[in-house]
């Protein structure tokens, strides 16, 4: 069902039950008043996850929208990011000169939090599409916050107040290619609480993915390893995820405080590119919340 926005003129199309929304009556590219962005970020806050269809956006207009949002990340994978435009990280499969433009390339990218290895984690993500191949790279989310919610009450003790050991290297050594050894040193192991508090909603979701968290302090290996791989199995059931299948003129908005993703692979015959700007919190609003 669409339900019409009486602030301005947005049409909102629930994707799921408990999350995501597509957004309508709206161009990206336009100049917005701030009632129109504040807007957007009751919805965002709302539905995590915002899809705005048949946009044309020039790197400039991610950039502008993006920033309205919060601060932009210059990401630490800097051989990856747009030569003119340091804000964009570039995800594809192309090659120029036998060199890739960007991350990813064309395989498996498994769940993962942007920025859950850093002291400041991101505030949310925009990715459009550039390029994309007819069929693959799709890209799934899952509700964390539903996920928590529903989650059964032992598990829910075992987990509270324990923080988790986020590991930026065993992503990259699972899907990507490893840091260069100043990249490496900026990217040390670190804990996250494995339960997060949502800055705005004050809704708790749960903050782990099978890419990055490899331990829970406190709990030997084996034990840990069991509790974790509970938990990634309950929240990655049918009735948390969401599967997005790209269109070219897609801009979709995440919050990254309370919804983890995945790539499926593609076809390498194909070319894929996506634009994608990192946005992050205000100082006082980085995790533990």
């Amino acid at each position: 069902m669409s339900l019409k926005s009486h602030e301005i003129n947005l049409d909102i199309t629930p994707i799921t039950e408990t999350f995501g929304a597509i957004i309508s009556g709206v161009k990206l590219s336009n100049q917005m008043s701030q009632d129109e962005l504040n807007q957007i970020k009751s919805y965002w806050n709302r539905y995590q996850i915002l899809l705005f269809r048949d946009q044309d956006l020039s790197k400039e207009d991610i950039i502008g929208f993006s920033r309205e949002l919060g601060d932009l990340e210059i990401h630490i994978r800097n051989e990856w990011l747009n030569d003119s435009h340091p804000e964009i990280l570039q995800i594809s499969n192309i090659n120029v000169d036998g060199k890739p433009i960007g991350a990813l390339a064309d395989g498996e990218v498994g769940w993962h939090y942007d920025q859950i290895y850093l002291k400041r984690p991101a505030l949310g993500s925009l990715l459009c599409s550039v390029k994309i191949p007819p069929e693959g790279g799709c890209t799934y989310f899952a509700d964390m916050t539903t996920a928590y919610e529903r989650l059964p009450l032992e598990l829910k003790a075992t987990i509270d107040g324990r923080l988790g050991i986020q590991s930026y290297e065993n992503f990259n050594n699972l899907y990507s290619t490893k840091t260069d050894e100043n990249q490496t040193s900026l990217t040390q192991k670190i804990t996250q609480p494995l339960v997060r508090t949502h800055p705005v909603t004050c809704r708790r979701a749960l903050y782990l993915c099978p890419g990055m968290t490899v331990g829970i302090t406190g709990i030997p290996d084996d034990e840990s390893d069991a509790i974790l791989q509970q938990l990634f199995d309950w929240c990655l059931q049918d009735d948390f995820v969401y599967k997005h299948n790209w269109r070219l003129g897609d801009a979709l908005l995440w919050d990254n405080a309370c919804t983890m993703h995945r790539r499926e692979p593609f076809d390498s015959v194909h070319e894929r590119l996506m634009f994608r700007t990192t946005i992050l919190p205000q100082a006082e609003r980085a995790v533990p919340f």
